[in-house]
């Protein structure tokens, strides 16, 4: 009995001492860092993959958000009590297709670079259309773009229906709408005493809306000023309110050593307008232009140019080679405003070289004088055209020590390939080249795409051209 409570005793502490061996075994190992999951840009560790504690060797997948994507499965690996990463692949934004065109318009980033998972794109009219649809934005989404493709419909502008009954409208297209850059003009019987208030041409803009209201014709009365100093003026007949056709005005200066330059009586016409300018009341002075051969001395001045008050006098001579004074030397300013004698002139005598003309030069070479009534001829440069019209000349002649006659050079017109470009346009002979081009050439136009706006033939008028559009 004794020896097998012995033994029952040794069997305790035994137990007693491996307990305390293995919780002191326990305590003292390392903890295990496993337990705290690495971050992963646009993944998350896949529940599958979750458990209370990891131990070294375990693995853990992540799946990636909605939107992103990855070529292989992200993975890590518990070792030495820290996750690693067997394979270095990312969760990259999902792709979508390119996306489509739209007839007469094109897209654009809204947000983003590139046709990817987030990024948005939002679709532009060309010029001549307008935005139809209420949406007109598209954003990449997991599973491709959002919304409808929107559309472009044509601009136009809506015919005032309402508009004054005596207003006489032209340019209305046959059977179409009126589209974008389309004009229309407009006037009033011709009889009736009827002007047109407002303007005389529209256009329609590309937001679909008119430049400027549709005008009206209204009884035609001419504007008065009833202001104008040191004037006298009186109507006839002798009414108030605004002057109507037929009806005239007549003026007069109302103060001392004052003249009416101008018209002393002006009518109103049937269209609103009067028949002259408006006169004004001047200081009665008298006044004169000289030749470039003439001088003058007065009491105030020695120049090419006189103005004087009356009863001052003028004494005039001659400057030049050969020249001769024909009249009176000395002449006086009358009280009306008017030379005491007819003014003279100087004839004869020689000119200088002759003037500068731009874009030109004279054909041979310029002497340093010229005797009366010789003439020199001007060559315009390459491309230039010489107008020969009135008031323009061929040539100039020396006469009374001056030049007489008035040289131009027509220019020609260019336009660069950048510009044709920008409106669309071709040539019809010559594709897409630069023009250059002398005055009085046309010039013929072509779209390769779209519809054209204005003429497609046009002319060079001193280096002007009208260009029309493609849209």
């Amino acid at each position: 009995m004794m020896r097998s409570c012995g033994k029952l005793w040794i069997m305790r502490s035994s137990l007693i001492i491996l307990c305390v061996w293995i919780c002191r075994g326990i305590e003292s190992s390392p903890p295990n860092d496993c337990s705290k999951y690495p971050n992963e840009d646009n993944a998350d560790v896949s529940e599958l993959s979750k458990k209370g504690n990891h131990s070294v060797g375990d693995k853990i997948v992540f799946d990636c958000r909605i939107g992103y994507s990855s070529l292989k499965k992200i993975t890590y690996i518990c070792s030495d009590n820290e996750w690693i990463k067997i394979r270095g692949e990312t969760c990259s934004p999902k792709r979508c297709e390119l996306p489509e065109d739209i007839p007469n318009g094109q897209y654009e980033f809204v947000t983003g670079t590139d046709f990817v998972f987030g990024s948005t794109i939002k679709y532009i009219c060309k010029e001549g259309f307008q935005m139809a649809s209420r949406v007109y934005s598209r954003t990449c989404r997991p599973g491709g773009w959002d919304n409808m493709l929107p559309t472009c419909e044509e601009v136009v502008c809506l015919y005032d229906k309402m508009r004054d009954e005596m207003l006489q409208v032209h340019g209305l297209p046959f059977h179409e709408d009126i589209r974008y850059g389309h004009k229309l003009t407009f006037s009033c019987p011709e009889t009736g005493g009827l002007t047109l208030e407002g303007p005389k041409e529209i256009t329609c803009q590309v937001n679909g809306t008119w430049s400027s209201p549709f005008p009206k014709c209204v009884e035609a009365t001419c504007p008065l000023n009833e202001t104008m100093e040191g004037m006298t003026i009186e109507r006839s007949p002798d009414v108030e309110g605004p002057v109507k056709q037929g009806q005239s005005i007549r003026f007069s200066c109302s103060e001392n050593g004052m003249k009416l330059k101008g018209l002393t009586e002006i009518t109103c016409l049937p269209n609103g307008e009067w028949n002259g300018p408006f006169p004004k009341c001047d200081e009665i002075r008298c006044e004169a232009i000289l030749s470039k051969n003439m001088r003058a001395e007065s009491d105030e001045q020695l120049a090419h140019e006189i103005s004087v008050k009356p009863h001052q006098k003028v004494t005039l001579s001659c400057d030049g080679k050969g020249s001769k004074l024909i009249g009176e030397r000395v002449i006086t300013c009358n009280q009306d405003g008017q030379w005491s004698n007819t003014f003279p002139i100087c004839t004869g005598g020689t000119c200088g070289s002759p003037p500068h003309v731009n874009n030109s030069d004279t054909v041979g070479f310029a002497r340093a004088e010229y005797t009366e009534g010789e003439e020199v001829k001007y060559t315009c440069f390459n491309k230039y055209t010489l107008d020969t019209q009135h008031p323009h000349t061929k040539s100039l002649i020396c006469q009374n020590g001056e030049w007489i006659g008035n040289i131009y050079c027509l220019k020609p017109c260019s336009v660069s390939v950048d510009v044709l470009e920008e409106r669309g346009l071709h040539l019809r002979f010559a594709g897409l080249s630069r023009i250059f081009s002398p005055h009085g050439e046309y010039i013929t136009f072509i779209c390769p795409r779209g519809r054209m706006i204005g003429t497609s033939r046009n002319q060079c008028i001193d280096g002007v051209m009208e260009l029309p559009r493609c849209v």
